[in-house]
C-alpha cells in the first residue's frame, strides 16, 4: 500500500487516505450563503474520493469577507445549506471540513474576475480592519486599526461560527491564520504596529491567534479536530519567518490545535517567493520535527510520486492539493491507479471501475 493511502487519525476523525481538498475562493455567494455552485463543486470532489473536503476562506463576519460574493457562516441562516452540502459529501464517504475566516485589511475587494481591487460603498464596498491602519496595497481600501476592546468580538465572531459548522454537521474545523488576512496580520511585524497587548513582542502578536484557538476549542466537540492554516513566512526580510511558525506551532498545539496546514506569503506585495515542486513542504517538515505536530504539505505538489514520497519520507502527514483538484475533481481515484492502491468507487460508476473495486458507502461516524 503506497503511504499516501495509508489512513490518518486526527483525533477522533479518521480519514482513509491522506489527500485533502484545499480551501479555494469561490466568489460564488451572495450575502454569504452556499449556492448550487458550492453544492456541486464540493460534492465533485467527494465523488472524486477525496478523503477531507474543506470549504473555502468562510467569513466569520460580514466585514471579514475579501469580496461581497464569498461564502459566510456569520448567520445562522447560513447553515441549512451548508447542511445539504456536508450531507451530500458524507454520502460519498468523505469527511467536511470548514475553513474559518477573516480577511482583515484585505476585505471590501472586488473578485479577481472583477479586478480585485477595492471597492467603494456605492458597490458594496465597507471599511476592513486591521491590528494597525496600514493598507495591504495602493489599491486596496484604507483599513480601520481595531480598536482594543473591539478585538473580543472578533474572537467571538470565530466562536460562534465554530458553533454554526458544528449544527451544519462539519467534522473538523481549520482557522485561517495565513495568507496576509487578519490573524496573520496581526503574527507579522511588517503589518502589526500595535503598542497594546496585541502589539510588539512576539508574545503579544500571537496573543489573538490564541485567543482564536482557545474560543474555538472550547465550543467544538473534544473529538473533532482543530487545525490551523499559517503562513509559515512572508518571504520578506524582517517579517515573520518559519522560526517563529514553529514557536507557534508549539504553543496551539498546546492548546488544541491538531494539525498545522503549512503555507506562505500573502501578507506583503514585495515578497520574494523561491518557487519550484513542493516549495512549501520544508516548512512542513520543520514544523513536524522541531515542534512535534502533525502537519499537511502542499505547494506546486502535481503528481502522484511526489505526494506519496512526501508522506513516506515523514515530511508531512497529509498533503492538501488545490490546482490539482481543480484540473481534475477524481484525483484521488486516478493517483491510486497509478501507484497500484485500491480505492471505492461511487455505485453510479462502477460500470467503469477498474477490475476488482469495492462500491463505496456512506461516512458512518
Amino acid at each position: 500500500m503506497p503511504t499516501l493511502f495509508e489512513s490518518f487519525t486526527s483525533r477522533g476523525l479518521t480519514l482513509p487516505h491522506r489527500i485533502v481538498v484545499s480551501p479555494m475562493c469561490e466568489y460564488s455567494s451572495d450575502d454569504g450563503f452556499a449556492s448550487d455552485w458550492h453544492l456541486v463543486h464540493l460534492g465533485c470532489r467527494a465523488v472524486g474520493g477525496a478523503a477531507l473536503v474543506i470549504t473555502e476562506a468562510t467569513a466569520v463576519t460580514a466585514e471579514g469577507r475579501i469580496s461581497p460574493q464569498d461564502l459566510g457562516i456569520y448567520k445562522d441562516a447560513h447553515v441549512e445549506m451548508l447542511q445539504r452540502i456536508v450531507r451530500f459529501i458524507h454520502a460519498q464517504g468523505s469527511a467536511a471540513g470548514m475553513q474559518l475566516a477573516h480577511a482583515g485589511r484585505k476585505g471590501s475587494t472586488a473578485r479577481p474576475s472583477e479586478g480585485g481591487s477595492k471597492l467603494s460603498p456605492e458597490h458594496g464596498g465597507w471599511t476592513p480592519v486591521a491590528p494597525s491602519a496600514i493598507p495591504f496595497a495602493d489599491n486596496f481600501p484604507m483599513p480601520r486599526a481595531l480598536e482594543t476592546h473591539d478585538i473580543a468580538g472578533v474572537v467571538d465572531a470565530f466562536r460562534d461560527a465554530a458553533i454554526r459548522a458544528h449544527n451544519a454537521g462539519f467534522d473538523m474545523i481549520e482557522i485561517h491564520a495565513a495568507h496576509g488576512y487578519l490573524i496573520h496580520e496581526f503574527l507579522s511585524p511588517l503589518s502589526n504596529q500595535r503598542t497594546d497587548k496585541y502589539g510588539g513582542s512576539f508574545d503579544n502578536r500571537v496573543r489573538l491567534c490564541l485567543e482564536v484557538v482557545a474560543a474555538v476549542r472550547e465550543v467544538w466537540p473534544e473529538r473533532s479536530p482543530v487545525w490551523l492554516r499559517i503562513s509559515c513566512t512572508d518571504w520578506v526580510e524582517g517579517g515573520w519567518d518559519v522560526h517563529h511558525s514553529v514557536e507557534l506551532a508549539r504553543r496551539v498545539h498546546a492548546r488544541g490545535v491538531d494539525l498545522v496546514d503549512c503555507s506562505s506569503g500573502g501578507l506583503a506585495m514585495n515578497q520574494q517567493i523561491t518557487l519550484g515542486p513542493g516549495y512549501q513542504v520544508p516548512f512542513a517538515e520543520r514544523i513536524k520535527r522541531e515542534a512535534n505536530v502533525p502537519t499537511s504539505g502542499l505547494g506546486l505538489i502535481t503528481n502522484a510520486k511526489q505526494a506519496d514520497d512526501i508522506v513516506r519520507n515523514g515530511q508531512a502527514d497529509v498533503i492538501v492539493i488545490a490546482r490539482e483538484f481543480l484540473r481534475d475533481p477524481y484525483l484521488p481515484l486516478h493517483w491510486a491507479q497509478e501507484l497500484g492502491a485500491k480505492q471505492s468507487w461511487p455505485a453510479q460508476y462502477m460500470r467503469v471501475a477498474p477490475e476488482g473495486t469495492s462500491k463505496r458507502q456512506p461516512r458512518g461516524d
